[in-house]
């Protein structure tokens, strides 16, 4: 059922009093005088600035009238003097539902009931959820959903039409360009979204497909104000990626999950993907990625920004920042070392009174229940501190492990760090640096390749593979450091979790070890 016809269906059943959360009063005001002149019934909007007048009426003809009532009190006496039937939309009613003002609340109370038998019903609108106990049953709760993609097509369309004629803007937006500027829009309100298309349209002086980053920082705006999720505006693709040829290919097979077409061929949403493994070898960096392969923003989830000192507050702040970034979806929420922002949940009755236990139970609700296109990755080191229930199928699509680098991908991340410093690769004998590093991960690569800079530099001479191996030579790598850890991982990983770089299938004919009893 859309939210128009729900609401006809509540005001036909003489609900008194429908509170809708939403921003978006210029959008509810006409599905409201629609629905009035379908049922025969007059429509006015009351706030706090002008009083009760007909809806839709323009501010200067406002101007002066019912100056009375905008006191709550005597517009609420004349809701209860309107002889005919009528609805009433109060804007940013909820100030007046505080507990100070029991004389609102009480007087509210007293229009429920006689509402329930007129054909009257008040609606009150406000982007802030503010119910007193004494009205919890007297009021129903709506939320106004976000513009659809139609929606923001018909915005885009009329501003379309009215830049056309300005011969110095110029609309290179084919259908494929149209689509991807509508998807990054979705989760914008019709205001947010008309505000970035002229912006970009003003700067620029042109409008295309390539300006969906654009629309991106608009959702930045939406993401700082929370102040509980960080936005990532990241340049980072799979061509900076060595390796992971596994991981990198089911990422490009979910590329269009999003769009309609995977609805209408049956795909859901895909959920989200923990990556597990050694550190330093790409887990972050495919988050980055992702994002630019994709064209999603790209959230940071900081579980330490959650907790608070005030009993409820985590959790509360944990909800806000799911309702955050599904108000931006389609988008990429990013968990970053995921172990450690849960480890305590298991013995959190003891530690810290069950409040990560309870945080941790409120993103695993969500994690199973969500239906906004929110693309969870989350990254860990250690499976010992991971709870249980995180690794259950239906929570996440996939677990990869993502081990340290084999030698042909050695080879092809000395070849990305080394572009990305203004190095032809080819100048460097990449196979022999792929075997003189083993077990290194791909931030000791980077690293190396730092480190022998610093020499070249300070030696005055270029950049050669005997500076990069003199680097290697001298770095102990964690992998030997941390050789029990590391293999408690693989061992774990071992049919829990698949490769993310090679498949681990044994071929035909390959030895396997003999088991025996002692």
């Amino acid at each position: 059922m859309s939210f128009a016809a729900e609401l006809e269906v509540l005001i036909r059943a003489r609900y008194p009093l429908i509170y809708i959360q939403t921003s978006e009063e210029l959008r509810i005001l006409p599905v409201v005088m629609e629905i009035a002149a379908r049922r025969g019934k007059k429509a006015f909007e009351w706030s706090y600035s002008t009083g009760i007048v007909p809806a839709g009426a323009n501010i200067q003809s406002q101007k002066g009238r019912s100056a009375g009532t905008k006191d709550p009190l005597a517009a609420l006496d004349q809701v209860l003097d309107q002889v005919e039937p009528a609805i009433f939309l109060f804007k940013d009613f909820h100030p007046f539902l505080a507990r100070s003002n029991f004389a609102v609340i009480r007087k509210l109370k007293d229009i429920a009931l006689h509402l329930k038998n007129s054909f009257k019903t008040v609606i009150l609108v406000s982007s802030v959820l503010e119910i007193p106990a004494e009205l919890d049953k007297e009021i129903t709760v709506l939320s106004f959903p976000l513009p659809t993609k139609d929606d923001l097509g018909h915005l885009l369309d009329r501003i379309l039409d009215d830049v056309r004629p300005m011969k110095e803007v110029q609309i290179d937006l084919d259908d494929a360009g149209r689509d991807r500027l509508l998807q990054a829009a979705l989760g914008l309100t019709l205001g947010e979204a008309e505000n970035v298309f002229a912006k970009i349209i003003v700067q620029d002086a042109r409008l295309s497909g390539d300006d969906v980053y654009a629309v991106f920082a608009e959702k930045q705006q939406i993401i700082r104000k929370s102040g509980l999720l960080e936005y990532y505006a990241t340049t980072e693709n799979f061509a900076n990626v060595g390796g992971l040829t596994l991981l990198k290919d089911w990422l490009v097979k979910r590329s269009a999950a999003f769009t309609p077409e995977a609805r209408i061929f049956g795909l859901p949403a895909p959920k989200g993907v923990l990556l597990l493994g050694v550190q330093g070898c790409g887990k972050s960096l495919c988050a980055k990625a992702i994002s630019s392969l994709w064209q999603l923003p790209l959230l940071r989830f900081d579980m330490g920004r959650m907790f608070g000192s005030l009993v409820g507050s985590s959790e509360e702040n944990v909800r806000r920042a799911i309702s955050v970034a599904e108000s931006v979806a389609p988008a990429i929420l990013w968990v970053d070392e995921i172990d450690k922002a849960f480890s305590g949940s298991q013995g959190s009755g003891s530690s810290d009174g069950g409040t990560a236990a309870r945080v941790f139970g409120t993103f695993l609700t969500w994690l199973s229940e969500k239906t906004a296109p929110v693309f969870v990755i989350a990254t860990a080191n250690d499976i010992s501190h991971l709870p249980p229930e995180l690794l259950r199928k239906g929570r996440l699509d996939e677990i990869f492990f993502v081990d340290l680098p084999g030698e042909p991908e050695r080879a092809e991340i000395f070849g990305v760090h080394i572009g990305r410093r203004g190095r032809d690769p080819g100048q460097f004998d990449l196979p022999r640096l792929a075997t003189a590093s083993a077990d290194f991960s791909g931030a000791e690569i980077e690293e190396a390749i730092n480190s022998a800079l610093y020499e070249a530099f300070y030696s005055g001479s270029e950049l050669t593979t005997d500076h990069i191996l003199g680097s290697i030579r001298q770095t102990v790598p964690l992998a030997r450091t941390m050789d029990e850890q590391i293999n408690r991982l693989r061992s774990w990983a071992e049919g829990r979790a698949r490769n993310a770089s090679t498949d681990r299938t044994a071929t035909p004919g390959a030895h396997l070890p003999r088991k025996v009893e002692f």
